[in-house]
């Protein structure tokens, strides 16, 4: 496997940085996990408006344009000869001292990372519980930033973890669902779709978006809107979706069994489309 690491590729144990970099210091830098299918990076130009927000959000400044950074996804994947991949493009704020000045920082390190994996939670139904670590405010850290810094997510998974479950979901401080430990969270009752607000301590999942718009286009009404855990126990069907994860069922609960423990029609119709448009919708590795 070879690794971009700051302007070339690099063998995977060579693929080295500084322990004086901000990245590692502080989780100061932000990424982005981007999937590749059947030779096509989707959703690639979102994926890189993402990272050039939050690195605007949290003055990092990136020494490539954003079509020089595509090159730099398109590039990983097709040296590694993939065409289904799951890829990390990461930025740091790069090498300094031990202090938290990022003006110690003069160069930023870019690396990314492209090799095959299934979807990170599996394709059948996955058991969640509540975690009781809240997402974090927007006036703490906004969720918008995709930074470094997954402590938060990883507390909750390691409460998922003792669980003997797939994955925890979080509240936010005001007690209202927000997301999972790294993915978006989608309730169907009565035929109607419902997801938290990005307003509301929630990324905006670039397969978020494409969910809300395949619904839209089947004409399944959507809607985006506060929940609460109550409205998540009755739900006739419930799934999560993150790049990482895809789009996966939830069959349980804090205990409670939803739909029977059984994948649900719209779930089921929204995953179908969502793998016959994922193949199409992006950039081309191989000409």
């Amino acid at each position: 496997m070879k690794i971009y690491l700051n302007g070339e590729f690099v063998e995977k144990e060579d693929a080295k940085i500084s322990v004086y970099d901000h990245g590692l210091l502080y989780g100061d830098g932000i990424f982005e996990g981007i999937r590749a299918y059947d030779g096509v990076v989707f959703k690639l130009k979102e994926h890189i408006d993402r990272l050039y927000d939050s690195a605007k959000s949290i003055t990092l400044e990136i020494p490539m344009t954003k079509e020089e950074m595509e090159k730099v996804v398109v590039d990983t994947v097709k040296i590694n000869n993939l065409k289904d991949a799951y890829i990390r493009l990461v930025i740091t704020r790069g090498v300094g001292d031990l202090g938290l000045d990022p003006r110690k920082c003069p160069k930023p390190t870019i690396f990314c990372i492209a090799e095959p994996m299934n979807p990170l939670l599996g394709e059948d139904g996955i058991k969640v519980i509540t975690s009781s670590v809240r997402r974090l405010p927007v006036d703490v850290l906004n969720p918008a930033v995709k930074s470094l810094n997954y402590l938060n997510s990883i507390l909750a998974k390691i409460q998922a973890n003792y669980a003997g479950v797939h994955e925890a979901f979080l509240l936010d401080s005001e007690g209202y669902v927000a997301e999972g430990t790294g993915d978006n969270i989608f309730v169907v009752k009565n035929g109607l779709i419902k997801t938290p607000p990005v307003s509301s301590s929630v990324l905006r999942g670039i397969t978020r978006d494409t969910v809300i718009e395949l619904a839209k286009e089947l004409d399944i009404p959507i809607v985006e809107e506060r929940l609460t855990l109550h409205e998540l126990y009755v739900a006739d069907e419930l799934f999560i979706t993150g790049t990482a994860a895809e789009l996966v069922p939830v069959v349980e609960i804090d205990g409670r069994v939803i739909n029977h423990g059984e994948l649900g029609e719209i779930t089921k119709k929204l995953s179908e489309e969502f793998k016959k448009i994922r193949k199409v919708m992006g950039t081309k590795v191989y000409e």
